[in-house]
């Protein structure tokens, strides 16, 4: 397997953030201070990249391992089969798999519930990085997984 670590940080303090907004020496980012993500994805996806753009241009930190074998990443970070997509990402304590809005992630990080994170499985056509200009808007479904693949709706888009 292939991996490319690309970092993009911040300072908070003395200490450089890390993914979850912890330091190197342990302390956390103030409140309100951008988060970091973790996002695997394939160095070759398109939608992919302006997912990051979209995740970036609402204050989030990435990041990127570019990964060619994102079946195994899934797998390994216990992603259910039914929550899929094409990207994955880590934030807090907490998975983003796919295009979900980072309004719903900020939501997400907000109420804390006891679940494995969010997920828009497949590719919704009208979701962040899917989208396309002028095409009419596709209902889709955010869901709030556990990582035994039960699942809730946690926003219609």
């Amino acid at each position: 397997m292939m991996s490319r670590r690309v970092f993009v940080g911040q300072a908070a303090g003395l200490g450089l953030t890390l993914a979850g907004g912890r330091s190197l020496w342990g302390w956390t980012s103030s409140p309100g201070a951008e988060l970091s993500m973790t996002i695997y994805m394939s160095p070759t996806c398109g939608c992919c990249a302006k997912w990051v753009d979209h995740v970036k241009a609402a204050g989030f930190k990435a990041v990127i391992h570019e990964e060619e074998d994102m079946d195994t990443v899934k797998e390994s970070l216990g992603i259910p089969q039914e929550m899929r997509s094409c990207h994955t990402a880590q934030v807090e304590k907490y998975l983003i798999e796919g295009h979900v809005p980072a309004e719903d992630i900020r939501k997400l990080l907000a109420q804390k519930p006891n679940a494995a994170g969010l997920a828009a499985p497949g590719m919704p056509a009208s979701s962040p990085g899917m989208a396309v200009p002028g095409e009419p808007h596709e209902a889709y479904d955010v869901l709030l997984f556990q990582r035994d693949g039960k699942s809730e709706v946690f926003a219609k888009r």
